[in-house]
Parts: structure tokens; sequence; C-alpha cells
């Protein structure tokens, strides 16, 4: 199936208001131009350089996620015009990200990445530490920045019922967080959870937001 037809598809199938963001890295700009001329605005990349490259050759109105691991030395290259960053794992990276977005007069929308899964190689931080983090930070010190929810990943594991469970516990998290640290707050509600394999129990464990590459791009090209 083309780009087009598996965006169509995908979009058909997704319960109102959960986003699709189409995770584009290691896809050349012409792969996405498709994608956007088939209608879809919100594109994810994790790799700065590459996503600054696309960003300078694909239409303006596009909405730039940054899913993967994020070097504090790389934000200033994303801070112009990044829309929301999923991938926040340290308070020197809230920091960091607030900071650059200061210089350019901007607001950054960011999630705070939970880490659940079995594998020791996926980032976040344990319930435990984002609940501290979040008890000892001053909203008021990070004015240019905007945290919106929580983003995970499940096990890579065909056994769906642990799939369920991890994703479970992150939106127990999300949940909690939302009627303690940000109750009140509107901005507070997403959560980016679930990918190609297991965006469906995703969805059903209360995801807001699938990354979504090879069901829309095919296997990537390195």
């Amino acid at each position: 199936m083309s780009i087009t037809e598996n965006i169509t598809r995908l979009k058909a199938s997704l319960p109102a208001g959960v986003t699709l963001v189409a995770v584009s890295k290691f896809h050349p700009a012409e792969a996405l131009q498709e994608a956007y001329d088939a209608g879809q605005r919100v594109f994810g990349e994790s790799r700065a350089q590459e996503l600054t490259a696309k960003q300078k050759v694909l239409p303006s109105d596009i909405e730039w996620h940054f899913i993967g691991p994020l070097q504090s030395n790389k934000v200033k290259d994303i801070a112009p015009f990044i829309h929301t960053i999923h991938s926040i794992d340290s308070l020197k990276l809230l920091q960091e990200v607030n900071k650059q977005a200061a210089k350019h007069g901007r607001i950054v929308r960011v999630l705070l990445e939970i880490h659940v899964a079995q594998e020791e190689a996926k980032h976040g931080f344990s319930p435990d530490e984002c609940r501290e983090l979040l008890h000892s930070l001053s909203p008021e010190a990070l004015p240019n920045l905007r945290i919106c929810g929580l983003m995970g990943m499940a096990t890579n594991t065909d056994n769906t019922s642990q799939i369920q469970d991890e994703f479970h516990k992150i939106h127990k998290l999300f949940t909690e967080l939302k009627s303690s640290v940000f109750k009140g707050d509107e901005y507070f509600c997403e959560l980016s959870m679930g990918m190609s394999h297991d965006y469906p129990i995703a969805i059903r464990e209360g995801s807001t937001m699938i990354r979504i590459g090879t069901s829309i791009f095919g296997e990537r090209e390195y």
C-alpha cells in the first residue's frame, strides 16, 4: 500500500482525541511530502540534524515532534521551531529546553518520558523519580516550557498482557499527576504511548498520541 493509503486507513481507524504522529526518521523528505499531501501534519523525528534538514525543505505548517533521546547540546538546533519534545528524561534537559526556548521567545511543549519497560536500554524516569522531580519543581522556574503529559514505551515483546500492564502503569501515573501536581492544568492532557506493533493496546490504555513509522512509511532505509 502507498503512504497515502496507509495514512487514510490509519486515521479512519483511530478514535476521536488520538493524534497520529508520523515517525519519519530515516525516511527521505519526499516520503514526508507524500504523507503531508495526504493530510498528515504531525511528524516525529529522533535526530536533531536530520530534523533540522527536513524542516528547512518541507512545508512551514508541519508540527514537528522530537521523539528520541535528546542531548542537551542539540536543543539549540531545534528550539526555534520544535512543537513538542516527547523524550524529556532529566532535569538538566528541562532546564536546557527552557533556556533555548527563551532565546527565541517561545514556549515549547514537553512530555516526561517514563521508563517501565523491561529493557535497560530504554530511557526515562521511573514513576518515583518523576513524582520526585515534579514535587521539587517550581513552575515559575521554567516559564518557557509547558509540561503537557507523559510518554512511554512498552517492552518489545509479543506478550500482549505484559505490554498492556506497562501501558496501564504509565496511564495510572498520568491520572495520579493529573489529579495532584497538575490539578486544574488544562495543558497536562497528553499521553504518548504506542507504536506500529502495539498502538491498539496503547489506545485502550488511554493513549492520546501514537507514534507510527513502519505502518505508514514501510521498513526504514538506513
